[in-house]
C-alpha cells in the first residue's frame, strides 16, 4: 500500500490550524485592540488597513495554552520529595498555616506591567473581527444593483499549461499509477538482484549450472535496468494544469455619502468624532460590495463636494444651514449616481445646530427626496462632554434633531444617535447595524 503525506507548507509558512486557535483564544484582547486602533486612520486606500493586514498588539497574560496542575491549597499529597530525612510514605503531617507560599513582593519604581505581544492580522481577519456579528440592513424594498465584469473560474485540469498552475497532487498520483500498471522496477529489487550476482560471482570455481545461474541473474539485471530507464519517474504524460474560463462576474457598487457641518461650532474634537464614524462606515460597506466611493460634501451657509483632506482639516467657517448639504447630495445622486445602478447610503454629522426654520426643509429633502433612493441614511449628532441629559433623553433637543426624530417615525431605514466621546462610536454603530433581533436582546442585556 502506498501513502501520500503533503508535506507542502501553509502560506507563508504559519501553521493556520494553530492561528486559529490563537485568535479564537484571545478574541476579547484582539478585539479591545482592533476597535482602538480605528481613531488615526484614512478613510480612503481601502479604509485605512493596508492589504498586507495590520499589526496588533496585546497584552502576553492569557496566551498561554490551559492546562491542569495542583492547587495551591487543599488537596491530598502522597509523595516524598528528594533529600527528606524525617518522614516515609504514609506519615501524617499537620498542614502548615499561613499564605500559599507567594512570598513576598519588591516594589518598581517604573511601575508593574506584562509583557507585550506584537503579531500581524489580515485584512480579512482584522475587519471580520471589528464588524462581527454587524449586516447591512435589508430595509429597502429594491434589488441590490450590479453590474458585470469579465474574470475567471476554475474549470478542471488540462494536459498542457505553465508551471505555475501545474497540479502537483494530480500529477504525481497519475505517475504513481503509470508506474504501477507499468511495473517499473524498485530500487530495492535492482539492489537485491545486483547483491545475488556479485555474490555467486565471487564463489570459484564455478559449476555448469552455477554459470548458467549467474547468467541469467545478469540478465535480469540488464532488464531491469533497463526497464527503470524506460519507465520514467515522472513522464510527460503524467503532467496535469489548472486551467480556468473567462466568467462574467456581478460585481455590486455602492456610494457612500458623507456630509459634515463645518461652521464655526464643529471643532476638532467634533470633527474627530465624525471621522471616526465615517472610517467605520466605510470599512464596514467595503466588505460587501466590490467597488464602493465616497463623496465628501462640507457645509457652512452653502455646500460643496470636497476631497478628503479638506473635508476634515479646512478652517473655513460660516453660518450653519443644514439643507444646502442635503442639496447638493440630491445634485450629485442625479448626476453621477442612479439609483438603478448604485446602491446610496447617507452618513451625516453635525453638532444639531441650524438656521432658522431650515430643519423643516431638511425633514421635506431627506422624506421626499433622498430616502426614496438611500439603502440606508445615518444621523450621528454631536454633544458637548458631559451632555448626559441629551444622551439619555431622546426626546429633548433642538429643532433639526426634533424634525429628525419625525423623520425615523416614518423611514425604518433612517437612523439617529448622539455622542459625545469617542468611546460612543463604535457603540452606536454597532447599534445602526445589528440585526434588530440581536439589537433588541443586546440593549436589554
Amino acid at each position: 500500500m502506498h501513502h501520500f503525506i503533503d508535506r507542502r507548507a501553509n502560506p507563508k509558512g504559519k501553521s493556520l490550524g494553530n492561528r486559529q486557535r490563537f485568535l479564537e483564544r484571545a478574541r476579547e484582547s484582539i478585539k479591545e485592540r482592533v476597535d482602538k486602533s480605528v481613531r488615526d486612520k484614512s478613510i480612503k486606500d481601502g479604509g485605512g488597513v493596508p492589504a498586507d493586514g495590520e499589526k496588533v498588539t496585546i497584552p502576553s497574560r492569557g496566551l498561554k495554552e490551559p492546562r491542569f496542575h495542583h492547587a495551591a491549597k487543599g488537596g491530598r499529597r502522597r509523595h516524598v520529595l528528594p533529600g527528606n530525612k524525617e518522614f516515609v510514605v504514609g506519615d501524617t503531617i499537620q498542614r502548615p498555616q499561613g499564605g500559599a507560599g507567594q512570598g513576598s513582593k519588591q516594589a518598581s519604581e517604573d511601575g508593574d506591567g506584562s509583557d507585550e505581544f506584537s503579531f500581524t492580522l489580515t485584512r480579512d481577519e482584522y475587519l471580520e473581527i471589528l464588524f462581527d456579528g454587524l449586516e447591512l440592513p435589508d430595509l429597502v424594498p429594491k434589488a441590490t444593483v450590479e453590474t458585470e465584469t469579465v474574470g475567471t473560474r476554475r474549470a478542471g485540469l488540462t494536459t498542457a499549461g505553465t508551471p505555475n498552475n501545474l497540479n502537483l497532487i494530480r500529477t504525481m498520483r497519475n505517475s504513481l499509477g503509470r508506474r504501477i500498471a507499468l511495473q517499473r522496477p524498485s530500487l530495492n529489487a535492482i539492489a537485491k538482484l545486483r547483491k545475488e550476482v556479485e555474490e555467486l560471482e565471487a564463489r570459484a570455481p564455478l559449476t555448469e549450472e552455477q554459470k548458467a545461474l549467474l547468467q541469467d541473474l545478469q540478465d535480469k539485471l540488464i532488464a531491469l535496468e533497463r526497464k527503470r530507464k524506460v519507465v520514467g519517474y515522472i513522464d510527460p504524460l503524467d503532467l496535469r494544469y489548472d486551467t480556468s474560463v473567462p466568467e462574467k462576474i456581478r460585481n455590486s457598487r455602492a456610494v457612500v455619502f458623507c456630509l459634515m457641518d463645518v461652521s464655526g461650532s464643529m471643532q476638532e474634537r467634533e470633527k474627530d468624532l465624525a471621522k471616526r464614524f465615517f472610517l467605520l462606515l466605510h470599512l464596514f460597506l467595503t466588505r460587501s460590495y466590490e467597488h464602493t466611493e465616497l463623496v465628501f460634501i462640507r457645509h457652512t451657509h452653502h455646500a460643496q463636494e470636497v476631497d478628503e483632506e479638506t473635508f476634515f482639516y479646512a478652517r473655513e467657517t460660516g453660518g450653519t444651514i443644514v439643507s444646502t448639504a442635503l442639496d447638493k447630495m440630491r445634485e450629485i445622486i442625479s448626476e453621477r449616481y442612479p439609483p438603478d445602478e448604485w446602491n446610496i447610503y447617507g452618513a451625516q454629522a453635525s453638532d444639531g445646530e441650524n438656521f432658522g426654520n431650515d430643519s423643516a426643509r431638511c425633514k421635506s429633502l431627506l422624506t421626499e427626496d433622498l430616502l426614496p433612493v438611500c439603502q440606508y441614511y445615518a444621523y450621528v449628532e454631536i454633544v458637548d462632554e458631559g451632555a448626559d441629559m441629551l444622551l439619555e433623553n431622546p426626546e429633548a433637543g433642538e429643532d433639526l434633531w426634533q424634525n429628525y426624530r419625525e423623520v425615523k417615525a416614518k423611514a425604518r431605514h433612517f437612523e439617529m444617535q448622539r455622542v459625545s466621546d469617542p468611546s460612543h462610536i463604535y457603540p452606536i454603530f454597532r447599534e445602526f447595524f445589528l440585526p434588530k433581533g440581536k439589537g433588541a436582546q443586546n440593549a436589554g442585556s
